[in-house]
């Protein structure tokens, strides 16, 4: 089980969040608090593998928590849940040691990829990979209805028609190559394909 807690001082919001992961039989939500200093006493107590911290919070923020977690050594990775996607905040957050940083607004595919990428310490730490992480192109939620695929998924497929290897899908998307095997694993599995000539001819049947 990958052990979560949620630090955010927007209720409705973290209830929110934490209903979507309880969804995923290998993770277990400990603990939703509306602020740092909570959040810190539930670590001091029990052990946890992933804290989701907002960097707005009452009391005590979410970089004063980090710099906490950190200079206590308390053994939890930190994955920042934010709304700002600018670039020294984003530095300002890899500076501290934090493990992934993820908009508010990303897929929820997206979310819960990257929370087992942190847990299994394959996730690359990336500004350009937040910046993926938001496409208010209508191109994904068109296809997401017809394939029940995630906007990464679709995203995956369409290099894959493409004809980008494993590697070059990854160093694209700024993924570990572990990554896009297991999102291709998922792909198959959801439309159904055998082979890579199932995947291209799919993608080529819905223009993608």
């Amino acid at each position: 089980m990958i052990r979560l807690v949620l630090a955010d001082d927007h209720t409705l919001f973290a209830e929110g969040v934490a209903n979507l992961l309880r969804k995923e039989s290998d993770f277990e939500v400990q603990g939703v608090f509306n602020n740092g200093l909570s959040a810190l006493r539930h670590l001091e107590k029990m052990q946890s593998d992933i804290i989701l911290l907002d960097l707005n919070m009452p009391d005590m923020d979410g970089i004063a928590t980090l710099k906490e977690i950190k200079s206590r050594r308390l053994p939890v990775k930190v994955i920042i849940l934010s709304m700002y996607d600018e670039e020294n905040i984003f530095k300002s957050c890899e500076k501290e040691g934090i493990s992934a940083y993820i908009l508010k607004d990303a897929d929820p595919d997206e979310l819960i990829y990257i929370i087992r990428e942190v847990f299994e310490d394959r996730h690359l730490l990336s500004y350009q990979r937040v910046l993926k992480q938001v496409d208010e192109d209508a191109f994904y939620d068109s296809y997401k209805k017809k394939l029940k695929l995630s906007r990464r998924e679709i995203e995956i497929l369409k290099l894959i028609k493409d004809g980008k290897t494993n590697n070059e899908i990854a160093e694209e998307l700024f993924l570990s190559v572990f990554t896009v095997e297991t999102h291709r694993k998922n792909i198959n599995a959801k439309i159904g394909a055998k082979n890579l000539a199932d995947l291209i001819r799919v993608a080529l049947e819905l223009n993608l």
